[in-house]
């Protein structure tokens, strides 16, 4: 089940390097730097999530079990973590040098069912719960030690990445690791509020599958606020059926009273609904914008002719859903992001959930070949603006993914293709689609070829396709030898270049801040630092280029500093 929710972000995320480069901190020695994070993540097969299921339904398509070379493998064991237990030098029962196995004491000697011990996780535990193990992420447990729990929520808060895309996969290895939680040793509450703050971040991010699968994995009604979380980013993802479930068999755990309204009615209890809804009209317990909306849906019989009623003043997850299912929908672009992954549904239209996709893919929250599913869902049916992105697009998928492309159609199309991505800023996911197929376009020095070998470039692993490349200007030069992380080799060609290029210098000092937190050990804390110098320097903050690329570095993050340092140079004429 979490393995769907998952998949879109491990796909984003790079893959694991066999080497790091040397760190810049001189203080961590003239060695390889400690790998931590992106430089340890393996890499995901990518899934065709146009036909994943929803976030809490397991996947029961059926699929063949294959081998490495495609042909069918033999069965999974029914139990098949035993064919791990050699590997981890545990004997299975019955093998060689081990125990003869003895099932004498395992008969039953009654028919009544056996007693059932539950355990609640604690507070600690529930912090605990991620998404990525270790052993994927290469972050340890130890991530948050020594940090304050506000602090660390005041950073995650803060920190913007909708127009860094070096950062989104590192936030979101962050957000979504396992990992201890901060300040244990204080008293135990049912809530783990760096949890609920991770959680908070992913919902403002867009990613709602990955904060529902954080829920679960916590218990969704462990507490009040994970289960007002869960009810909300439900009603956005259109899976409320499950949570209104359990508030009818335990109306105590409605977040509100109008949840329990609209949940009742949802369970198609509609004489139980009006009864609460009266008696909270009369008690004077709902505000007057959930009440109009409440009663409006409850009675369809009002709809005929009635006047559209103003909308909410604070629009919430369940006054959104009230207005839609009444008809009269209200726009997801001056709402949260959150809000835009209704849209995706394709209920308010097409243009609609074009819209939304390029809000969503801006955070990374969406995969880019569902960005390009939607896409390619039709024709446009009109010009300017997202359509002439859809057409530019279009025409040029539809050149570079013929059986046996043309290159002059390829060429032809492929600068108003970039041209609309760079309008839409997303000119890394372009690169994330086309980049291995635009390799050898890339050696081309007119246009087309510009465009191409800046695609390989901004990709997730640019030197899988740059070896067979030679640069034609200082500029190539000095983008292939960052690109290699060697930019010493080359000369800068402009001041931005060799600023950028101090930055992998070992002389290039720290932060005195940050060169504590790292000395003290505490590495997310570093991290998010590291972070949010960054993005101060893709403000405008020059002085802070430098130090936040060998900030990275140090933290044996070097795929990040080298992408980051790429995109400085690369996405500046942003702004």
């Amino acid at each position: 089940m979490l393995a769907l929710c998952l998949a879109p972000w491990l796909i984003a995320l790079p893959a694991a390097v066999a080497a790091q480069g040397t760190a810049a901190d001189p203080r961590l020695g003239s060695g390889p730097a400690p790998a931590y994070g992106l430089e340890q993540m393996r890499r995901a097969d990518p899934l065709d999530m146009t036909q994943s299921l929803p976030v809490t339904q397991p996947d029961r398509r059926p699929q063949a079990v294959r081998g490495t070379g495609g042909e069918a493998s033999a069965p999974m064991s029914a139990i098949d973590w035993l064919d791990a237990l050699p590997q981890a030098g545990i004997a299975r029962p019955g093998a060689d040098g081990a125990a003869p196995f003895d099932d004498s004491g395992d008969i039953a000697e009654s028919a009544l069912a056996p007693e059932v011990r539950t355990l609640t996780l604690s507070a600690s535990d529930a912090g605990a719960v991620g998404l990525l193990p270790a052993s994927v992420t290469g972050l340890p447990t130890s991530l948050w030690e020594g940090a304050e729990t506000a602090a660390l929520i005041r950073r995650i808060e803060r920190l913007e990445v909708d127009r860094l895309p070096a950062m989104q996969s590192l936030l979101y290895t962050l957000l979504l690791a396992e990992a201890d939680p901060p300040d244990t040793s204080g008293p135990q509450t049912e809530d783990d509020p760096l949890l609920l703050a991770r959680i908070d971040k992913l919902a403002d991010l867009g990613a709602l599958d990955p904060a529902m699968a954080l829920i679960e994995r916590a218990g969704q009604t462990r507490s009040p606020a994970l289960f007002s979380r869960w009810f909300d980013l439900s009603l956005l993802s259109g899976l409320e059926s499950q949570p209104c479930r359990r508030i009818a068999t335990d109306p105590d755990i409605a977040p509100s009273q109008s949840a329990r309204i609209f949940c009742m009615a949802r369970n198609s209890d509609w004489d139980t609904a009006a009864l609460l809804l009266e008696t909270a009209g009369a008690l004077g317990t709902l505000e007057a914008s959930e009440e109009r909306l409440l009663t409006r849906f409850l009675h369809v019989d009002l709809d005929d002719g009635a006047v559209p009623l103003p909308p909410p003043t604070e629009v919430t997850p369940l006054l959104f859903r009230l207005s839609e299912a009444i008809g009269e929908p209200l726009p997801t672009s001056d709402l949260p992001r959150a809000y835009a992954y209704y849209d995706l549904r394709g209920r308010a239209g097409w243009k609609a959930a074009l819209e939304a996709a390029e809000r969503l893919a801006r955070t990374g929250a969406l995969p880019e070949n569902r960005l390009l599913g939607l896409y390619s869902g039709g024709r446009p049916s009109a010009s300017g603006g997202i359509w002439d992105r859809v057409a530019a697009l279009q025409a040029f998928d539809a050149a570079i993914g013929a059986p046996r492309p043309d290159r002059a159609s390829v060429r032809e199309t492929l600068p108003p293709a970039w041209e609309a991505m760079q309008v839409a800023r997303l000119e890394t996911s372009f690169a994330a689609l086309y980049a291995g197929r635009l390799a050898t376009y890339a050696a081309e020095g007119d246009a087309p070829g510009r465009i191409a070998l800046r695609t390989l470039l901004l990709a997730p692993n640019p030197t899988d396709h740059l070896d067979a490349l030679s640069p034609r200007t200082p500029t190539e030069a000095f983008l292939l030898a960052l690109a290699r992380g060697r930019p010493d080799q080359v000369e800068a060609p402009s001041e931005r270049a060799r600023i950028v290029a101090r930055g992998f210098s070992a002389e290039t000092e720290l932060p005195p801040r940050l060169a504590r937190l790292i000395d003290d050990g505490r590495l997310g804390e570093a991290i998010l630092e590291a972070m949010q110098l960054y993005s101060f320097a893709m403000e405008g903050n020059v002085g802070d280029t430098a130090p936040a690329i060998a900030a990275f570095r140090a933290l044996g993050l070097e795929e990040t500093a080298r992408a980051a340092a790429l995109q400085i140079l690369l996405l500046d004429d942003r702004g």
